[in-house]
């Protein structure tokens, strides 16, 4: 793995080129300083920045970003001043721009780390043989004012002219995941903050090496370079050839990588032995637990809602078949310039294993203890439980969990029960430095709600919203898209960036149209489930974040509500809490293959989202609520836009394809037209 070195003179001449702020900051004892963790507010304020230096670290070797990251932690605990540049999906500069603070960019990221060396004590060295010793050196670099360093760079640290000392070598000290999380919870746990929790994937960055694997041969090719989608078709492989492994590989290549125009996928079914062991369409919930590495491939954003890889990209799906399978066949909807192979892919070694460093600066900075725990294997599960239970409820968990889908699903579940919430963040760039920016935004003045008609009413939201990382990066790409704002949409987002990322909430609220709505995402302050929620806390908390959703404007929550990964309603006492403690108009519920309208106790319009994940499926739905509509009283209709397939465009073609009979309206007036036509009071 390359590595980029500076020779000494640059080194010494760069330490007197950045702001005075790094040679200022030495002289304060930041081994005391800490953000505010007032028990006033649910997340730790920081200190205004007034200048940043910003390091492009996002072609950095992982092991550079977990240093940078981590140096970012402990100088931004008592002023923010590095900025680490790790994500494009937006625009490098993009957020760096909008937040109004001076900034000098660095190319070379060894200029910043040179000039602010002196303010980390040492590094923390990792062991790459157990990769969970990356969380468990961050909670230490957090605890000891200290850098984390994977061997290689140990090396090079300790010399001239960094000289850094080494505090921990965690090399050779566990054997495994539960040993290294173990020996934390035991004796570091009662060191770090109980304000929040963090949980961060040292493998998240895990990639296929470039190239084709070995074991991988081409089972399907388009020989033409086809462009017109005219060889779409439903084709048959055999994948019997590549059984005996745990699992097999499907991987989609760009046949024709000079021209632009790659594969396009829309839906794959697999059988082993004749039982369907796996089906999902492109874009959707159910695609994510087989869609192994994305590589650099998109979902589209037009009426295709396929994924594509163009100019030498790719996209690999595993499949687990039953052991003693005979027989496995992959039914693949495609078409366009394809090139399809299958193999197994052997473990990467140690050294394939890439770290990242987002969010990592947060946890440094606030000394919080960092863990990865699967809740589906019991062992990890009595852990994760264990320290879940040792925090008041209300404590937010911030990053993500093991197991993708079925993790997120017993993990929010398990959260929830201990009155714990979830802010996904474990793809979040900077929360130190915006976390020091301040509110300040003014909402745009809203239209006027339409006249109650007999009309079939349609409300747009777009999923996600409980997602810290989609507020910055997904939801900025599609807020960019130039169709927003000609129809009416609702924009599902947390109201915890009012102090974990102001700087962001300011730019939706600033530049919203009055078509466009922020709403809470699930469910409600943060992301969990309400019926997990212990009754005895419920409605403590949710008194304590109402001043969040008020302040952000975002008086309408979107509800997540499962018991064992399926959807299930609000109970009565939990319903009347959002409505009385949340003091909210409406709820939209779930994400499901229906629509409908509750009025639960007699006053509070509960609408089921029906989800879509492309305009042919919108336009679907809502003609067949056309046909079965009889006309004599309006009709409501809640359509989910998946964020990760649909925008702002797709919202404007399914809405020009309706006809008088249709309006689509914002959820504030689409609850409000509900409660006009049940005859319920105006909410307050």
């Amino acid at each position: 793995m390359a590595r980029r070195f500076t020779i000494l003179c640059l080194a010494f001449l760069c330490a007197f080129s950045l702001t005075a702020g790094a040679a200022s900051a030495s002289e304060t004892d930041v081994q005391t300083a800490k953000p505010d963790g007032s028990k006033h507010r649910e997340l730790p304020s920081f200190k205004k920045p007034k200048h940043l230096d910003a390091a492009d670290i996002y072609d950095a070797p992982g092991d550079i970003k977990l240093l940078l990251g981590t140096l970012q932690g402990i100088v931004n605990r008592e002023q923010p001043r590095i900025y680490l540049i790790e994500s494009q999906e937006e625009g490098k500069l993009t957020w760096l721009k909008d937040i109004n603070v001076p900034y000098t960019l660095h190319q070379d990221y060894w200029e910043v780390f040179s000039a602010y060396r002196s303010e980390v004590k040492g590094m923390i060295v990792y062991d790459p043989e157990v990769p969970d010793t990356i969380n468990v050196a961050t909670t230490l670099a957090g605890l000891k004012n200290a850098v984390v360093a994977s061997p290689e760079l140990a090396v090079k640290l300790s010399k001239a002219p960094y000289k850094l000392k080494i505090i921990d070598d965690l090399r050779g000290k566990f054997n495994s995941r539960m040993d290294a999380y173990t020996w934390q919870y035991e004796n570091l746990w009662k060191k770090t903050t109980h304000q929040m929790l963090v949980g961060l994937d040292p493998d998240t960055a895990i990639r296929i090496p470039s190239g084709m694997p070995e074991s991988f041969v081409t089972i399907a090719e388009e020989k033409q370079q086809i462009r017109d989608a005219s060889n779409r078709d439903t084709y048959s492989l055999d994948l019997s050839s590549l059984l005996g492994e745990t699992s097999v590989y499907l991987r989609f290549d760009d046949a024709f990588t000079q021209d632009g125009w790659g594969p396009a996928v829309h839906e794959i079914t697999v059988k082993a032995d004749g039982e369907q062991i796996a089906k999902f369409v492109v874009g959707t919930p159910e695609e994510e637990s087989f869609l192994y590495d994305r590589q650099n491939s998109k979902v589209s954003e037009g009426q295709g809602g396929h994924r594509f890889a163009d100019n030498g990209n790719y996209f690999v799906y595993e499949f687990s078949p039953p052991a003693g399978t005979q027989n496995l066949t992959a039914e693949v909807d495609m078409w366009n310039q394809y090139k399809v192979s299958a193999g197994n892919i052997r473990p990467l070694s140690a050294e394939q294993r890439e770290p990242y460093a987002y969010l990592r600066d947060y946890a440094v900075a606030n000394k919080a203890m960092v863990f990865w725990l699967d809740s589906n294997v019991p062992e990890q599960k009595a852990l994760f439980e264990k320290i879940m239970s040792d925090v008041k409820p209300g404590t937010p968990y911030l990053g993500w969990f093991s197991n993708d889908v079925e993790g997120e699903f017993s993990s929010v579940e398990i959260a929830s029960r201990y009155g714990v919430y979830v802010l996904a963040a474990d793809w979040f760039s900077n929360l130190t430095v915006f976390s020091g920016t301040e509110p300040k935004f003014t909402p745009v003045k809203k239209s006027a709600r339409p006249a109650l008609e007999n009309k079939i009413y349609v409300t747009y939201t777009f999923t996600e919203g409980d997602n810290f990382q989609y507020n910055q990066h997904r939801m900025r790409v599609m807020w960019d898209d130039p169709a927003r704002g000609k129809v009416p949409i609702n924009w599902t987002s947390s109201p915890l960036l009012y102090e974990g990322a102001p700087a962001i909430l300011n730019y939706y609220v600033n530049t919203a149209t009055p078509n466009d709505l922020l709403i809470a995402g699930p469910s409600g302050a943060g992301y969990f489930y309400p019926g997990a929620w212990p009754d005895s806390s419920f409605r403590q908390f949710l008194q304590q974040t109402e001043k969040y959703m008020k302040k952000t404007g975002m008086t309408i929550p979107y509800v997540l509500n499962r018991v064992d990964s399926e959807n299930v309603p609000l109970t009565p006492f939990k319903a009347s809490a959002y409505e009385k403690d949340y003091k909210a108009p409406g709820l939209f519920i779930s994400y499901e293959d229906n629509y409908g309208v509750e009025i639960v106790g007699d006053s509070l319009p509960i609408s089921t989202i029906r989800g879509i994940s492309t305009v042919q499926d919108g336009l679907q739905v809502l003609n067949d609520a056309k046909a079965n509509w009889d006309g004599k009283s309006p009709l409501f209709v809640s359509l989910g836009l998946l964020a990760w397939s649909t925008t702002p465009s797709d919202a404007l073609a399914i809405t020009e394809e309706l006809g008088s009979e249709f309006k689509v309206v914002r959820a504030d007036d689409y609850f409000s037209l509900i409660r006009e036509s049940y005859h319920l009071p105006a909410s307050k």
